[in-house]
This record gives C-alpha cells, sequence and structure tokens, in this order.
C-alpha cells in the first residue's frame, strides 16, 4: 500500500509538470507498465484530481481543472484563503515570491472553475499600495464578497462599525479593495450619504442579499492607492502636520509607508511628508523616529511642542534649558 500512495504521489507530480504525458512516458518514468499507469490514473480521478485523457497515438495525460477540489485537506473556503495569502506573498513578502509563484500556479491549475473565478476577482479588483507589507488582515471569505461585488458592478448591503464601535447599516456600490499592510479598505459610494467613502474591511459584515447592479461612476482619484492614503494616514487623526524631510522622496519612502503618511517630492534633496495622529506627542515620536532632518511646516502648535520636548529632554541631561 506504501509503495503504491508514494507511486500515486509521484505521477501527481508529473502530471503537475504542465505537459502532457503518454502512457508510455509515465510508465518509464515510474518504472511500471501502461496497465499500471492507467489503474493509478483512475485512482487518481476516484480521489477528485481531474486528469484529462485524450485518445490514440498522439493522445496523453494531463492534468486539468475540475468540478471538485482535490483532497488537499481543505475547504473550498480554506481552499481560497491559501489562494488568496499565495498571491499576496508573491508581492508582499521578501524571499519568498518565487515558491509561492509556483506553489499558487499548482494551486490554481487544479482549483475548481467557480473558486479560480473567486480568487481571479480579488486579484483583479485590488489595489496595492506600494512599499506597503500586505497580509491578510480580514476574513478571506468577506474580501472575496467585496471583490465578487467589484467584479459585477453590484450594489453592496452591510453593517460597518466605526472606530467608536457605533454600527450602522450600509449600502454601496463597491469601486475597488486597497491593501496596505494588514489592513484592507474598500472604496465605494455610499448610497445614502452620496459620496464616496472608505472603508476598513475588517469592520465589515455582510448583510446578503446584495443587488441591484449599477452602473460604475468614475472614481475619485486616478491613483486609489494615494487616495486611501491620505484618508488613513492623516484625515482620521485630531493632529495633522506636514513635515518638511531632507531627503529624497525614494530613500523617505523606505522608512515610511503610505498608511503611515503621504509623501511628496519637493526637488532632489527633499520631500514633504503629510501625516497625523491622535496626540502631538505620538505626532513627535513618529516623525522623530523616521530618523531624517526635518523641519515643520505645520502646524505652529507642533513647533511649540517640539521645543517643549527639547527642554525637558536637555534638563534631563543635566543641560540648562535656554532662556
Amino acid at each position: 500500500m506504501l509503495e503504491t500512495s508514494a507511486r500515486l504521489l509521484r505521477l501527481l507530480s508529473l502530471l503537475q509538470a504542465h505537459r502532457e504525458w503518454s502512457g508510455a512516458d509515465l510508465a518509464d518514468r515510474l518504472g511500471v507498465t501502461p496497465r499500471t499507469v492507467r489503474r493509478d490514473i483512475d485512482r487518481l480521478r476516484e480521489l477528485g484530481y481531474p486528469v484529462h485523457s485524450a485518445p490514440g497515438t498522439a493522445g496523453g495525460y494531463r492534468l486539468s481543472a475540475g468540478a471538485q477540489l482535490p483532497p488537499l485537506l481543505l475547504d473550498d473556503e480554506e481552499a481560497v484563503a491559501v489562494a488568496v495569502g499565495l498571491r499576496q506573498a508573491t508581492g508582499g513578502v521578501e524571499g519568498i515570491e518565487e515558491t509561492s509563484v509556483r506553489a499558487l500556479a499548482k494551486l490554481e491549475q487544479v482549483l475548481p472553475d467557480r473558486l479560480r473565478r473567486r480568487v481571479s476577482a480579488l486579484s483583479s479588483f485590488t489595489v496595492p499600495m506600494p512599499g506597503a507589507v500586505q497580509g491578510p488582515g480580514a476574513d478571506p471569505a468577506v474580501l472575496i464578497e467585496l471583490a465578487s461585488a467589484c467584479r459585477d458592478a453590484q450594489a453592496l448591503r452591510f453593517t460597518y462599525r466605526d472606530h467608536g464601535g457605533a454600527v450602522t447599516r450600509r449600502t454601496a456600490e463597491p469601486l475597488r479593495l486597497v491593501a496596505a499592510r494588514r489592513r484592507w479598505y474598500l472604496v465605494a459610494w455610499d448610497v445614502d450619504r452620496d459620496d464616496w467613502r472608505t472603508y476598513r474591511v475588517d469592520r465589515i459584515t455582510p448583510t446578503p442579499p446584495h443587488g441591484p447592479r449599477f452602473t460604475p461612476r468614475r472614481p475619485p482619484a486616478d491613483d486609489l492607492a494615494a487616495y486611501v492614503a491620505r484618508g488613513v494616514s492623516g484625515a482620521v487623526y485630531r493632529e495633522q502636520a506636514t513635515v518638511l524631510l531632507r531627503v529624497p522622496v525614494e530613500r523617505a519612502a523606505q522608512r515610511i509607508s503610505p498608511a503611515a503618511g503621504v509623501l511628496e517630492a519637493v526637488d532632489e534633496h527633499s520631500c514633504l511628508l503629510h501625516t497625523g495622529a491622535h496626540g502631538l506627542d505620538v505626532l513627535v515620536v513618529h516623525i522623530v523616529l523616521a530618523g531624517f532632518d526635518f523641519e515643520v511646516r505645520e502646524p505652529v502648535e507642533l513647533i511649540e511642542h517640539i521645543r517643549e520636548i527639547r527642554d525637558r529632554l536637555d534638563r534631563a541631561l543635566g543641560g540648562r534649558a535656554p532662556g
């Protein structure tokens, strides 16, 4: 039994090589007879693996998408979650991109069409923030549901929990998902508020049935990643600031993610950082820890607060504050 199981795994590995094999070639590779190959192919089919065969001298065997998911010990939702994770890893985790691409190709090769379509929707209707480390941060099933609504131009019905915990019912026309760090955002036209809104996906609870279909509106910005970054990095905070960083914008982008602030090039030696926080103390820490020389452009209150902190540090170091 062990020998048969090992041979089946070897056969499956050969079939995943994106080519068509003749029965004779497979028999030669496995060291068995063509009749044994046919029996093993039948076993794989019984297990749910979609092995296609073409008759005749030019025919052969190949692995194709089927009507059911092969026994990966995963149900449909788990298979979608794995595919989503692999797709995100291809552009978000250094060192595993190539491995993720190979694993994703093997998984998508045998995903039934209904699942492959859902995974494809998430890829096609997600905008990554440049430089952001992507991650799940939301229920994969919800992500798929939102992406499918974007693809189908179908109105969404959901409850939304804001940062204060209040829950409201919403109806929106979804446009795109935006991925940033471990957060996902939905950009959509809020039907009741008659305006564009950005929703955190982990605060969305879909309440189907959804619909009706709608005609997509013109996006609120050409660069949706920058549009969301401006909102999540400053607009929602009580304190906002604009700071001149004395480094090129490319270097600043290596330390400051789009979710933490919006960078704007000034010249080849400097750039502006537009950012926000819930308090001036947090703003100071955020700016100082970026590690660059800077000049506060606004607000004046932040300049005064930095002076106070400077004097406090000077006293802590045994110096004397300027008179």
